[in-house]
């Protein structure tokens, strides 16, 4: 038995699966998961935590503007529109 069902993570990311795909998708995401439970068996005792698999020093870059899309733009696709802001369903009741 999956701990994820892959229609009810669909419907949440507004993707329509047909049958057929939910059940290969389910699939897949099982093996997944199956693959990250072995993972949690490896003793990482003694073992300190990283951030990144190789030391990572003084990566910074400019703050610099770059051309994009205007607020206009990047509302098109937006699901609901306040003025120059994107209208989301309530989640916190």
């Amino acid at each position: 038995m999956s701990d994820f069902n892959v229609s009810y993570v669909a419907n949440l990311a507004r993707i329509k699966l047909g049958e057929d795909e939910a059940a290969r998708f389910q699939g897949q995401l099982d093996s997944i998961l199956d693959y990250i439970r072995q993972l949690e068996s490896v003793n990482v005792d003694g073992i300190e935590p990283t951030a990144h698999a190789a030391p990572v020093f003084d990566v910074m870059r400019e703050d610099v503007a770059r051309p994009g899309f205007t607020a206009d733009e990047a509302l098109l696709n937006a699901p609901g529109r306040a003025g120059d802001q994107i209208r989301v369903p309530k989640v916190i009741e």
